[in-house]
């Protein structure tokens, strides 16, 4: 759990980056990744020079050799000591600059040609955005008091920072709130067995809420070679256009004890995408909106429904991407569920008859203020390539803990810990009737009612009787008080 000191430090580093010059959040974000992957480089290799002298042997492969290094930018040779954050954060302020952003950028842009780390991957675009000497002096400053070394520290701190750059307001759309993800990781409680994928991870929530529950739930096992290999690095999968989210996920992860997940740039509905039948599990929130080139759309998603809106794009791809038996947890804007579209009723159909449709979660609108009131919901369905489709569970969420207003202020009124439990014992839901919050609909009946999945049109409202007077008893009532104001207003006339 992070600490009050750790946070007011973490403000102290943002506050910096405002006073220099840097305003916009994700390029805050995005400079405190590459310094805090500065520090963990030193930090691991100090780790291994610890161990290394107790067993009286040198380390293996180090990050910072003996010697000196040739920075291929300027072409010069520079000590490997020096590219060293326990070395630099000592130097002079306008020294330590230059060595930093001369010499310790490229060397981490270069590093290992990218087989040190998925982070080391997506660094080649990179850029160093500090200006100032003295307002780098004060950020390393910051960051050389946390301990890289403590990934459950460190995975806090990050998700702090970026819970910083979603309430900043600017660049939340790449954030899903915390406790949603966590919501759908546990509905879906992954398992070591499972091969996991977000095609739209942006700073990589979902893959890290999912390694967080392994970690919890299989802590014993990851002792065992094989679970941990899985566990770092053929487990997590997750992919995305923007170079930027892809270093920032890659640390997020790394972070996390996830070394080197399989992150990569790409386009997920484009033909550059060719997975299929390749994962387990598929965690998302993809985008709703945005451009789409329609000519490197996948024909095979254009198969499945043939439609423009991304949305329903990615409900096909992950119907493609599935095992057979394959889980998908994915949140969807409101017209997927009652959209009269060919592409809406075509991917309906689909996920109804040709796979399980398992439930269809309803959010209040406020869950992604304050950057959107879009009404959302949560559609959950196992692949089977042979329909299954028996009846579909619907829970009609109507609190989050958060008031549902611009603030998002923490509230008692909480659905969610009841959600999970009734997901989970499905069995007991087929007494509930339809004016409870949850309720099961055979599919039959989903049928007659054209595909349509929302809540709405299966809810019962119980409406309370209102017995009002008889006419007669109303205008007598009206003449009664006309009378009474004409009296009133003879004695004011009086009075005058």
């Amino acid at each position: 759990m992070i600490t009050g000191e750790i946070k007011t430090r973490i403000d102290g580093i943002w506050d910096t980056f405002w006073t220099g010059g840097i305003t916009n959040s994700i390029t805050i974000l995005e400079q405190m990744t590459y310094l805090f992957f500065m520090k963990m480089l030193d930090d691991a290799q100090k780790t291994k020079e610890a161990n290394a002298s107790i067993m009286g042997v040198t380390v293996k492969d180090p990050t910072f050799k003996e010697g000196l290094w040739h920075n291929p930018e300027t072409d010069r040779d520079v000590p490997y000591e020096h590219l060293r954050w326990s070395i630099f954060r000592n130097m002079e302020a306008e020294a330590m600059y230059r060595i930093i952003s001369k010499d310790v950028f490229v060397f981490i842009k270069t590093l290992n040609s990218g087989k040190e780390s998925a982070y080391s991957r997506f660094m080649a675009n990179a850029t160093f955005m500090i200006q100032s000497p003295r307002t780098l002096v004060k950020i390393v400053e910051g960051i050389n008091a946390l301990d890289m070394n403590n990934r459950d520290t460190m995975g806090d701190v990050y998700e702090y920072v970026l819970g910083k750059m979603a309430a900043s307001g600017n660049n939340g759309q790449f954030r899903t709130p915390r406790h949603i993800i966590r919501m759908m990781v546990e509905l879906m409680q992954p398992t070591l067995k499972d091969t996991i994928c977000d095609p739209a991870m942006g700073s990589a929530g979902f893959i890290v809420e999912a390694a967080k529950y392994i970690q919890q739930h299989y802590k014993q096992d990851l002792l065992k070679k094989e679970h941990a290999d899985h566990y770092k690095s053929g487990m997590l999968y997750g992919f995305d256009t923007d170079a930027t989210m892809l270093r920032i996920g890659a640390m997020n992860l790394m972070l996390h004890g996830v070394d080197n997940p399989g992150i990569a740039y790409r386009d997920s509905l484009s033909t550059d995408n060719t997975d299929e039948e390749r994962y387990s599990l598929c965690l998302a929130n993809p985008p709703f909106t945005g451009s789409l080139d329609n000519e490197a759309v996948s024909k095979s998603l254009l198969a499945i429904t043939k439609t423009k809106k991304t949305e329903l794009l990615f409900l096909a791809l992950f119907v493609r991407m599935l095992q057979t038996g394959g889980r998908c947890a994915s949140i969807v804007p409101d017209g997927v569920l009652f959209g009269n579209s060919t592409g809406h009723k075509s991917i309906r159909k689909t996920l109804i008859d040709n796979h399980r449709l398992e439930a269809v979660i309803s959010m209040p609108s406020g869950v992604f203020q304050p950057y959107s009131g879009v009404s959302t919901a949560i559609l959950i369905f196992t692949k089977t390539n042979v329909g299954g489709t028996d009846k579909v569970w619907f829970y009609d969420m109507k609190a989050d803990g958060f008031s549902l207003d611009q603030k998002r202020s923490e509230v008692s009124d909480n659905d969610i810990p009841d959600l999970i439990q009734r997901f989970h014992n499905r069995d007991a839901e087929a007494a509930r009737t339809r004016k409870d919050q949850s309720f099961l609909v055979p599919v039959a009946e989903i049928r007659e009612k054209d595909y349509d999945l929302s809540i709405n049109k299966y809810k019962e409202v119980e409406r309370e009787v209102v017995v009002y007077d008889a006419p007669e008893v109303i205008m007598e009532r009206i003449a009664q008080l006309e009378g009474e104001i004409h009296a009133t207003f003879e004695e004011l006339k009086q009075m005058v």
